[in-house]
């Protein structure tokens, strides 16, 4: 009987230690494939991301090239030229050229190279110029029409609020004019 007894508890001892193991072999395995998914969502974000970028870089240099079309050539720019006719042609080429530059900025900022505090860096550098002033003011009406929740809207409101701070400054050191933003 106590035979019995020990091997009855012997067996049952074994046959705990092999469920104990069971269930731990399962656990790993189960915690793996969580990982795994984890890892593989993660390489298609990424992926994602990297096609995200070399669209936006696409788009960029095909504005680039439409942009550079128009400043050359004046029977292009009319396709696009909704600043005020009283312009005159060649700062209206300029403008466009300016216009390049601040959606050239803006695309570093959407591809995540530029944080908005170095967008608000470079932009206060580049409101320097007289006419990037006057590009600014000039495309207002073109600002107007866009969603105000759009991050471009958004991104021109800060501009906005960047030349108000400038022009308020009471100092000539314009790098420390305004407070950048914080993300």
């Amino acid at each position: 009987m106590a035979t019995e007894k020990y091997s009855a508890g012997r067996l049952g001892s074994t046959a705990l230690t092999l469920l104990l193991t069971a269930a731990s072999v399962t656990l790993a395995a189960r915690q793996r494939r969580l990982e795994e998914a984890r890892l593989h969502e993660r390489r298609l974000e990424l992926e994602e991301l990297a096609i995200r970028r070399k669209t936006l870089a696409h788009q960029q240099r095909m504005q680039w090239e439409l942009l550079a079309r128009a400043i050359d050539d004046p029977s292009l720019a009319a396709v696009i030229d909704t600043y005020d006719k009283n312009i005159p042609a060649e700062k209206r080429r300029q403008f466009f050229y300016a216009n390049a530059w601040y959606v050239h900025l803006y695309h570093l900022y959407k591809a995540g190279i530029l944080d908005r505090e170095e967008l608000y860096r470079h932009l206060r550098e580049f409101f320097q110029s007289p006419l990037f002033r006057e590009y600014w003011e000039a495309s207002k009406k073109q600002r107007a029409s866009l969603n105000e929740s759009s991050d471009e809207a958004r991104i021109g409101q800060m501009v906005d609020n960047l030349v108000i701070d400038l022009d308020d400054a009471d100092t000539d050191e314009w790098w420390v004019a305004g407070t950048p933003p914080t993300d």
